[in-house]
């Protein structure tokens, strides 16, 4: 279904009508699914939060100074991918 909207100078435009957010979303959603996706929600620690930069300082010390420090290192390095250009 169109609509038809005319201005003051009595020139008229077909206009097709407008798609909601929600149906916007739908279709979006619908495509990337149809692309072997699906949505996933990944809540992280808030940065912003008193004290936050003084744990990630305790946790980093306490991996850095571990006895494992060396193994968990090349753990990281062995799954990680790097571009070896």
């Amino acid at each position: 279904m169109h609509q038809v909207s005319c201005n003051l100078e009595r020139t008229c435009a077909m206009q097709s009508p407008r798609k909601t957010s929600v149906e916007k979303v739908r279709r979006q959603r619908a495509r990337l699914r149809q692309q072997g996706l699906r949505p996933v929600r990944i809540w992280g620690a808030d940065t912003r939060t008193p004290g936050f930069a003084e744990e990630a300082r305790r946790q980093s010390l306490a991996i850095a100074t571990s006895t494992h420090a060396d193994n968990d290192q090349a753990f990281i390095v062995a799954i990680s991918e790097f571009d070896e250009e």
